[in-house]
């Protein structure tokens, strides 16, 4: 076999055996590498020569086990828009976790055929969709947004029937882990305290190993989540970003955004952007994910409450004062970062006010989200339609009024807002062209996109091409690809 540079270990197998099932991935007839991540591959210790050959897209494609494996589909539960069901890894396999300078992290394929947990699906994923997973996860790792990551999409030779029949294809994912909030909660419906505190140990010796000697490592253990979660929505918040589908067996205890389905950027800014078809209510609209992130952790606190304290009153009691905190972390995040999208490096009392009077106007004036900040970065204001406003040019004065105030150049603040706002995001009609060619045999459209993605605070002219918005008056839809 050749050296692929695998070390993996299986730690996760280790937790009592209702937390996975042991599961193989189905062979794909013919595997073809059409998407590899190169640099990621180098910084996993991984040997790229290796895996693009035949035998290595045979591991990607799941036709063969990589050494040190042992293959598992994970169990978890889920409130889905509000409903808890008993779930788990219905067409996903963690092959192991990979060993690298000190760090372990997930290796999983995604699409990979039936598992025990799979529900009468067929457990398998069409191109579209992975691909997908693929540009959004990669951007939100260029935009500095914490992410799952993408190592490669394989198209597996066998068709997905779905309303159409469509190519089939396996993603590598890569993850800090797979552990959700939904773990917890399938470890809570078991009712078998010890199994909860063994997984809850585990998660704090994974990923939060210094509050193990805490009077109450299990109360900080939700500090500490809840703290990771203010600050990963908070940033989503601030790129227009939409999950789409935030159920709870998709928030990632790591602080990890994990699962790109229905997902898209916002352009017009409008609090209640929803995309996903399937999100008839608006539950996940962009302006909900701040509540909807609380709403999860208060269910995850509900799982941790024999773990806080035997009395079931005082466990209730600690677990709403803990997570009374969550408001202030998240409007903290989210406020620090506006600042430095409006070059702001000191506080002042009325900046709230500054940010949600011009929110307010690009919500009335129907202004694109992503180019507005972009505008005012670059001292564009021509290529805002809204600035010939009399609101503007008011709140505008009061801007440039409040830059005066702080002792740091203009050199300076420019910078800090073209570190705060990127000049590109994977544009919803950009992504589609690209899913579209590939899906028709030409990823060159996909490839020009990637490249452009990987800088996006850069300010390139190669990058003006992707910055207009859409033309397109009909509604853009999503679809979770299931």
């Amino acid at each position: 076999m050749k050296e692929f540079g695998w070390h993996l270990d299986n730690s996760y197998t280790r937790l009592p055996e209702p937390f996975f099932a042991k599961t193989d991935p189905e062979a794909a007839p013919s595997p073809e590498l059409v998407v590899f991540n190169q640099p990621l591959a180098e910084s996993l210790g991984l040997d790229v020569e290796s895996l693009e050959s035949e035998e290595g897209v045979d591991i990607l494609a799941g036709n063969k086990i990589p050494e040190g494996a042992a293959p598992i589909a994970q169990a978890y539960a889920g409130h889905q828009f509000g409903h808890f069901t008993m779930l788990g890894d219905g067409r996903a396999v963690l092959l192991g976790e990979q060993l690298t300078q000190g760090n372990r992290v997930d290796i999983q394929l995604k699409g990979s055929g039936r598992t025990p947990f799979s529900r009468g699906g067929d457990g398998r994923a069409a191109l579209g969709p992975m691909l997908r997973e693929f540009i959004m996860s990669e951007a939100m790792h260029s935009l500095g947004i914490p992410t799952t990551r993408s190592l490669a999409v394989v198209v597996t030779g066998a068709p997905v029937y779905r309303e159409e029949t469509l190519e089939g294809a396996v993603l590598t994912r890569i993850a800090a882990s797979h552990i959700r909030v939904g773990t917890f909660q399938y470890a809570a419906a078991r009712q078998v305290d010890e199994d909860l505190r063994t997984l809850a140990d585990y998660t704090i010796e994974r990923h939060y190993p210094e509050v193990a000697k805490d009077p109450n490592p299990y109360v900080s253990l939700l500090q500490k989540v809840m703290e990771k979660q203010a600050s990963l929505i908070a940033k989503w918040q601030l790129v227009g970003f939409i999950h789409g589908v935030m159920n709870t067996d998709n928030m990632a205890i790591s602080g990890e955004t994990i699962d790109y389905g229905p997902c898209a950027f916002m352009d017009m800014y409008d609090p209640a952007t929803v995309f996903s078809s399937i999100d008839r209510e608006g539950r996940y609209a962009y302006g909900n994910q701040p509540g909807i992130a609380e709403w999860n952790l208060a269910r995850f606190a509900e799982t941790l409450l024999p773990l806080f304290d035997e009395d079931s009153e005082k466990a209730i009691e600690i677990a709403t004062q803990t997570l009374s905190g969550f408001a202030r972390m998240y409007h903290e995040h989210w406020l620090s970062g506006m600042r430095g999208k409006l070059g702001l490096f000191n506080e002042e009392q009325q900046d709230v006010t500054l940010v949600k009077d011009l929110l307010k106007i690009m919500k009335d004036n129907k202004a694109d989200y992503t180019n507005t900040f972009r505008a005012l970065t670059v001292g564009d204001l021509n290529a805002m339609p809204m600035c010939k406003t009399p609101e503007f040019e008011e709140w505008h004065a009061r801007w440039k009024s409040r830059l005066e105030r702080q002792p740091e150049s203009e050199v300076a603040m420019k910078q800090l807002m073209q570190d705060s706002n990127p000049s590109i995001i994977p544009r919803n009609h950009r992504v589609e062209e690209a899913l579209n060619a590939a899906t028709e045999g030409d990823f060159s459209v996909l490839e020009e996109l990637l490249a452009a993605l990987e800088a996006p605070y850069a300010y390139t002219a190669e990058q003006e091409k992707y910055v207009a918005p859409s033309i397109s008056t009909t509604p853009y839809r999503t679809f979770c690809g299931t």
